[in-house]
């Protein structure tokens, strides 16, 4: 049984691997903005094995900070972090974006990263063990047009688990990369500021990932033997060749 803290679990491929792990029997570290959904999980996952919830936004160096130092003794040492908060935020070009979203991106989808792992990694360090996995996207390989503070953001995860990968192998703390491609869930929502109609079409003609089929990869990069390390995997479904390449029906 593995202690394993996950950051944006109340939905969508975090709310899936924390399912599927949880019925693993590994223990949980939850967490996410909203308190009342994280309430709720941890009812709901408590039925497979033990949940800690931890309600703060990783975009918050402070509450990240209060938040890890005030988890139990029991708690604390933690065995895998999943840095899977992020969003995206807009879909336009430079000179017409919106540079609140730029901020939401940067500072979820690089500094909360960073925030949160700059908490955890001294403690994996002095035990000389653990395992960190990054969720980037297919988006860090290609930058496509009127993405592009997008897919730099995620390019930041690549250059960041790889440099995690260069700092820690030497105390036994295991890195993986994940980059799924197009992944149906409220992703696109979000970034069309809930225009559910915009964001269905960014899914008509084809078969999208499942939430589920990330959570397949983490489960995976996280029970592989110890002498295994998934240092990068990227994901797409059937229809998709590259990041701006879907063949639709």
């Amino acid at each position: 049984m593995k202690t394993i803290f996950i950051t944006g679990a109340t939905s969508g491929i975090g709310k899936s691997t924390a399912t599927l792990l949880a019925q693993q029997k590994n223990r949980l570290i939850i967490c996410g903005r909203r308190r009342e959904i994280l309430n709720s999980l941890m009812k709901e996952w408590s039925e497979f094995t033990e949940v800690y919830a931890l309600n703060f936004d990783v975009r918050n160096l402070q509450e990240v900070e209060k938040a890890i130092e005030s988890l139990p003794e029991n708690w604390k040492n933690i065995d895998v972090l999943i840095n899977n908060a992020g969003n995206a935020h807009g879909l336009s070009p430079l000179s017409d974006g919106a540079t609140d979203d730029w901020d939401a991106m940067i500072d979820g989808n690089v500094k909360g990263l960073l925030y949160v792992s700059k908490t955890v990694i001294p403690a994996m360090k002095k035990r000389k063990s653990g395992q960190i996995i990054n969720i980037s996207s297919v988006a860090a390989t290609q930058t496509y047009a009127n993405g592009v503070v997008y897919c730099a953001s995620k390019k930041a995860v690549d250059v960041i688990s790889e440099g995690m990968r260069l700092e820690l192998t030497e105390f036994g703390i295991r890195i993986s990369n994940i980059q799924p491609g197009a992944v149906e869930t409220d992703f696109s929502k979000v970034r069309f500021k809930g225009d559910e109609d915009r964001a269905a079409n960014v899914y008509a003609g084809f078969e999208a990932l499942h939430p589920e089929d990330i959570a397949d990869a983490i489960a995976y990069c996280i029970n592989a033997p110890a002498r295994v390390n998934v240092s990068d995997m990227t994901i797409y479904p059937s229809a998709q060749s590259e990041p701006r390449t879907i063949y639709r029906k």
